[in-house]
């Protein structure tokens, strides 16, 4: 088992806001990081130790970055195989390459959680015109398309209404592999963030609320007031999930609430091996954020008390709303947290603020 003491090194690939606040934890426990990221708007970069700015695909850079470091980890899953393979040939990779391929393709997870007899929606895989013509008839419709990988905050997805829009769909998106998935009518969404050790140990958050708009977190709110044991079926599907997957690190298991005549109904939405934005409120409302515990994980420590001593809504702050940040710092009981980045752009998250309350 890889153990990294206080004073040893974190590797991160990927410099944005999640990179920045897993350094961030990292130095509470004494540890170094070295940030590796392609040029761009890297604010990882402004409270690491190092950093390496160059492409994926600079396997010198890489092997360079590798050996000054004691583990790597990462803040995003779409790394490049050929980067993967050449890292963890030199270092401790965490989460694995299996969890990483794993969800790096819509299909390849899909195929997998539902291997493992867990509830998900109608999919089919969609990459010819031949697929076209009969994946409706698996799913159903309506239906979303979406690229089999690459692709967040709806990004990379068409909704199809028709058998006959399947194709056109796949067309739209340049004819790459996509998944077809059933389109679900939920009454709300939630997530669980949790954490595995390599000793098998596992802790969860509690479960958020979580609320979209155009595709992109907008809040989620602690307590959810879903119903006791829907929440504990969240739990206990991510726990065999992150078992299955022989999981280090923190991961977070998106879920759909279908409500029923016979009650509330759990599909799985997605899976996302890192930290996860539905988990930003557990820096200001937890005794151990996600962010920390991720960092424990990988470094192999025992993993922290994920308890959650107040009620909590985490907002993002997308784009030009970032103007307003004079008014949140003077607002009573809310923790400001701002990424750094140089430039706000419509829908892209500046930073985020949880409100706190005392815990009911």
């Amino acid at each position: 088992m890889t153990v990294v003491a206080p004073g040893g090194t974190v590797g991160i690939l990927g410099g944005g806001q999640l990179g920045r606040m897993l350094a961030m934890a990292a130095a509470r426990l004494g540890l170094r990081t070295h940030v590796f990221a392609p040029p761009g708007d890297n604010p990882a970069f402004d409270v690491a130790h190092a950093h390496t700015c160059a492409s994926y695909d600079d396997l010198e850079r890489l092997a360079a970055f590798a050996e000054a470091v004691d583990v790597i980890t990462y803040e995003f899953e779409n790394i490049p195989a050929e980067a993967v393979a050449r890292l963890e040939a030199l270092r401790p990779l965490k989460p694995s390459r299996k969890a990483l391929e794993t969800t790096q393709d819509r299909w390849t997870e899909k195929d997998f959680v539902a291997g493992l007899g867990l509830p998900v929606v109608p999919f089919a895989n969609v990459e010819s015109a031949a697929d076209a013509a009969v994946a409706a008839g698996i799913t159903g419709m309506p239906a979303v398309l979406k690229t089999r990988r690459f692709g967040y905050d709806g990004k990379g997805q068409v909704m199809v209404r028709s058998g006959a829009g399947v194709l056109s769909a796949w067309e739209t998106l340049g004819e790459v592999p996509c998944i077809l998935e059933g389109f679900v009518d939920f009454a709300c969404e939630m997530s669980v963030i949790a954490a595995r050790n390599a000793d098998g140990d596992f802790a969860a958050f509690d479960v958020p609320l979580n609320v979209h708009e155009n595709h992109i977190l907008r809040t989620s709110t602690l307590p959810s007031g879903l119903r006791e044991e829907t929440q504990r079926q969240a739990v206990e599907m991510t726990h065999r999930i992150a078992d299955a997957l022989e999981y280090e690190g923190v991961l977070a298991v998106e879920f759909f609430v279908v409500r029923e005549e016979e009650g509330e109904r759990l599909l799985i939405n997605e899976i996302a091996p890192r930290v996860h934005n539905s988990g930003h409120w557990t820096e200001a409302a937890c005794t151990v954020s996600q962010f920390e515990q991720h960092i424990r994980a990988v470094c192999g420590w025992p993993l922290g008390d994920p308890l959650r001593f107040a009620d909590c809504e985490m907002s993002n702050i997308l784009g030009e709303e970032v103007a307003h940040w004079r008014e949140l710092a003077a607002e009573p009981g809310t923790v400001l947290h701002l990424y750094g980045k140089r430039q706000a752009r419509p829908g892209r998250k500046m930073g985020h603020f949880t409100r706190l309350s005392p815990r009911r």
